[in-house]
């Protein structure tokens, strides 16, 4: 086995983690910022200017320092505003 099957190998492992780990936030009743960034693919940046604006239902701040997010509430947040095509 040369390199760079080798290389080729550790690609697919670590596309086959990402899938695992994609699966398992999906499965998570809350998410923190990190995860929620993940998640919807948005960077932290981006979530945090929304957070700032309350346009992110289902935020929560219960210790005063981290926010974590309801998956639920925030499923709904990504499927809102939907576009209807024009024909």
């Amino acid at each position: 086995m040369d390199n760079t099957e080798i290389l080729y190998q550790i690609k697919e492992v670590k596309e086959s983690q990402q899938k695992i780990e994609t699966l398992l936030l999906s499965s998570k009743p809350a998410l923190n910022l990190n995860e929620l960034s993940e998640y919807t693919g948005f960077s932290k940046s981006f979530l945090y200017k929304q957070l700032m604006g309350y346009k992110i239902p289902g935020a929560y701040k219960p210790t005063g320092k981290q926010w974590f997010f309801d998956r639920k509430e925030i499923d709904q947040w990504l499927l809102s505003n939907k576009l209807e095509a024009t024909v």
